[in-house]
């Protein structure tokens, strides 16, 4: 507790209310700060948002596209959400999604399972492509202590050039001429689309079946349990018997596992075929990071951020058709609502009450001594 003139600032349990407020108000402030953006492309940044709400909500098919970005960052923000919980800070999920495009793709194109069981075996291949790439970086932070954040950033790259090679060597379609991708997939290996959309429904499904399922383990159940106590105070976990390594292991190849479902989506549902790393993801692994954050903590919030960035992900096809400006710049969005929410994590830690100092109140008076009578005066 800390007096600062009259007011008073304590640490405090922030409520559900006040966290949405200070979140909603971070988020204002970085579109604010944004608006700075469209002043350098010469453009009225009030004339820009209104271009961007008409394009992406209002012109017919435009809504749709908001859900088809929706769905990688709902998958891989409710995985990320776990991690978080577990205080496993992992910020590999581009890779792992990537690893799930490979494991989906290796399935389609280089296996002889063909039919209605293609896209479930697809499906399982990815959750395990993610899963494993998520394994090593866990090892690493439990046997020797590595830092999770550097070793899982760094899988990203691997991921990254390990599909470059591939579409550029042994995986290159060899009815393709001077494109880097594989040859497209066959029908029995394309998911199903709502009609009228570019959105693959199973996979949607999916994601809010997630988040659901993921809101109930960590409400319901032991590892639940143990994943918010190792989160909230490893050394009162470690007391009670909670396995730091069991739990963690089972977390990243839960995190993993749910972005190599995004990249099955990607390459099932979208692009029909695997090609260059930065065509596959848009960089939905990193922006999973903020979509798992503003939830804080809460699978079932996923549901709302992730279709918040859905918004912005599309917002950047209107900025590059309509205001002819770069699609990257949605990147600057994302990194400035991150901005804002982490210097907005003070607001939420502590709380300024009024407290003014009173004056100190005079001290009583002193009792008078009693008058002890001198010899004379008892003698009298």
């Amino acid at each position: 507790m800390k007096q600062l003139g009259p007011f008073r600032i304590e640490v405090s349990q922030p409520s559900g209310a006040w966290t949405l407020a200070v979140s909603a108000v971070a988020i204002f402030a970085a579109f604010v700060a944004a608006g700075g953006i469209f002043w350098a492309y010469g453009i009225n940044p009030i004339h820009a948002y209104a271009v961007i709400a008409h394009d992406a909500l209002v012109v017919p098919g435009a809504f749709p596209e908001i859900f088809r970005s929706t769905i990688p960052l709902l998958l891989t923000g409710v995985g990320l959400v776990l991690a978080f919980r577990a205080q496993f800070y992992n910020i590999g999920a581009e890779g792992q999604l990537l690893a799930g495009t490979v494991a989906a793709t290796g399935v389609a194109l280089f296996t002889p399972i063909r039919g209605p069981m293609t896209l479930p075996v697809m499906f399982a291949a990815g959750f395990v492509g993610g899963a494993l790439w998520g394994l090593l970086p866990s090892l690493l932070k439990l046997r020797l202590n590595v830092n999770e954040v550097i070793t899982t950033l760094m899988m990203n790259y691997i991921a990254l050039y390990f599909v470059s090679w591939l579409v550029t060597g042994p995986w290159k379609g060899p009815s393709v001429r001077g494109f880097a991708y594989t040859d497209q997939f066959p029908a029995a290996a394309w998911l199903p689309l709502i009609p009228g959309t570019r959105i693959h429904w199973p996979t949607l499904a999916l994601g809010v079946v997630l988040a659901a399922g993921c809101a109930v383990l960590l409400a319901r159940t032991r590892l639940g349990f143990a994943i918010r106590v190792q989160g909230e105070n490893p050394e009162a976990a470690r007391y009670v018997g909670i396995n730091a390594l069991r739990t963690t292991l089972l977390v990243m190849l839960l995190s993993g596992g749910a972005a190599g479902l995004a990249g099955v989506g990607e390459v099932a549902g979208v692009h029909h075929k695997l090609l260059d790393p930065n065509q596959v993801s848009l960089g939905y692994g990193y922006t999973a990071i903020i979509v798992a954050w503003l939830a804080r903590g809460q699978a079932l919030a996923t549901l709302i951020t992730a279709t918040l960035f859905g918004l912005i992900y599309s917002s950047g096809d209107v900025m590059q058709v309509s205001l002819q400006m770069p699609f990257r710049v949605t990147s600057v969005f994302n990194g400035l609502i991150l901005f804002f929410l982490i210097g907005s994590e003070r607001l939420l830690a502590y709380r300024v009450r009024w407290a003014p100092r009173r004056a100190p109140a005079d001290p009583p008076a002193p009792a008078a001594a009693p008058h002890r009578p001198s010899g004379e005066e008892q003698w009298e």
